[in-house]
Parts: structure tokens; C-alpha cells; sequence
């Protein structure tokens, strides 16, 4: 809030303005720019397929944790998703920054909401097109296709 300027000068300067700038809007802005940092890293690094199966980052589902090609392949496709959420949590901590107040504070709040939506989103899609390209993996192996079950016997023999 500013003081009144003083006489001899009719412009405000930056001794003129209050410091009561809340420490935790702040802390919150710091919070989501380096989670945007670490979101577009996890998600360059599934993109490129750099990512490795392991046991903290990434799509992990039963589905992908059982086999690294599915694990890769569902991390490429939610990659975009993951680099929209980063994005979205840079805006969002740079804009809840600057706002400030309960204003900033809704930003927040929404920006949050929207980062996890958008990876939930992303690692849906991803799953399912890991599920899909492994049961079409399994089409035409033997007792796995349509009409398969009367040549079991028959593939097995052999």
C-alpha cells in the first residue's frame, strides 16, 4: 500500500511502498517453478526415451512396470502432457507471485489442480496405448487369436 508521496516530490518511490508482501506466496511461487523444473525434466526425459523403468517417476502401472518396451512406450505418449503441466506450474508460480493476496492464492489453487489433471491425463493415454500395442503384440500367436482354441493342440505339437 503506498504512503502519500512526500512534498517535495510528487511521484512515489520504492521507500514510499509498505513491505508486507506475505513470505508464502512467495514460498508457494519458489514451490511451483522448480516442480516445473523437475515436470519438464521427467517429461524431455520420456520423450526422448530416456527415461528408465524404475521405481519413482513415470507412468507405473501393472501393465508398464512388467515390461521396460511398455514402460518407455506409455511415458513417450504422456510425455506432452507432462511437459503441458510443466508449463502450466511455471505460469502458474510466476503469475501467483506476481498477484499475490487471495487472487494469487485461487491461481495456485488452480494451477495445481490443473498440472495433476493434465499428468493424470497423460499417463491414462499412455497406459492405454501400452495396453493396446501389447494385445496387438499377441494377435496371431498361437491360442491367442480368434478361432485359435481348435489349433492349440495343433501349434503345440510343433
Amino acid at each position: 500500500m503506498p504512503r502519500p508521496a512526500s512534498p517535495d516530490s510528487p511521484v512515489a518511490s520504492a521507500a514510499d511502498y509498505d513491505a508486507t508482501y506475505p513470505a508464502y506466496v512467495l514460498i508457494v511461487a519458489v514451490v511451483f517453478v522448480v516442480l516445473a523444473a523437475v515436470v519438464a525434466a521427467i517429461g524431455v526425459a520420456a520423450l526422448t526415451q530416456r527415461l528408465p523403468l524404475n521405481s519413482w517417476v513415470g507412468v507405473r502401472t501393472a501393465g508398464t512396470v512388467q515390461d521396460e518396451a511398455a514402460f518407455r512406450l506409455a511415458n513417450r505418449v504422456a510425455a506432452p502432457t507432462i511437459l503441458g503441466a510443466a508449463v502450466v506450474l511455471l505460469l502458474g508460480g510466476i503469475a501467483g507471485g506476481v498477484i499475490g493476496g487471495g487472487f494469487g492464492a485461487a491461481v495456485a489453487v488452480v494451477t495445481a489442480i490443473g498440472a495433476l489433471v493434465l499428468i493424470g491425463l497423460g499417463a491414462s493415454i499412455g497406459t492405454h496405448a501400452a495396453a493396446r500395442t501389447a494385445a496387438a503384440g499377441r494377435v496371431g500367436e498361437c491360442g491367442q487369436a480368434c478361432g485359435a482354441c481348435s489349433l492349440r493342440g495343433a501349434c503345440e505339437a510343433h
